[in-house]
């Protein structure tokens, strides 16, 4: 069974920084992509971010580039998604996702396998 559990959601103000982690169990855990998405209340859920299992490629929803990066702790099983210069509009649900293997649907939206519980993040004026 994998689990993935979230963390360091929390209330910031605009303009500031909170740093996610995502930790990954599981005996049979062996991911190619991990990935963040979010969920705002009354709006579906959005891509954020997306990286390799091996660290290498990364890419991002145009609402964050420049503004989050995404990195991952191989030895801990962690992922993580440092926010900076949050906005107003970054307030909603973070969830991490996880996938076997690279694969997508026919609008070519990435396949996830595995979800988190998701953590709030909460920006204020």
């Amino acid at each position: 069974q994998v689990q993935l559990v979230e963390s360091g959601g929390g209330l910031v103000q605009a303009g500031g920084s909170l740093r996610l982690s995502c930790a990954a169990s599981g005996r049979t855990f062996s991911p190619d992509i991990m990935g963040w998405f979010r969920q705002a209340p009354g709006k579906e859920r959005e891509f954020v971010a997306v990286i390799r299992w091996n660290g290498g490629t990364t890419n991002f929803a145009d609402s964050v580039k420049g503004r989050f990066t995404i990195s991952i702790d191989n030895a801990k099983n962690t992922v993580y998604l440092q926010m900076n210069s949050l906005k107003l509009e970054d307030t909603a649900g973070y969830y991490c996702a996880a996938a076997r293997s690279i694969r997508a649907t026919t609008r070519g939206e990435l396949i996830f396998d595995y979800w988190g519980q998701g953590t709030q993040v909460t920006v204020s004026s």
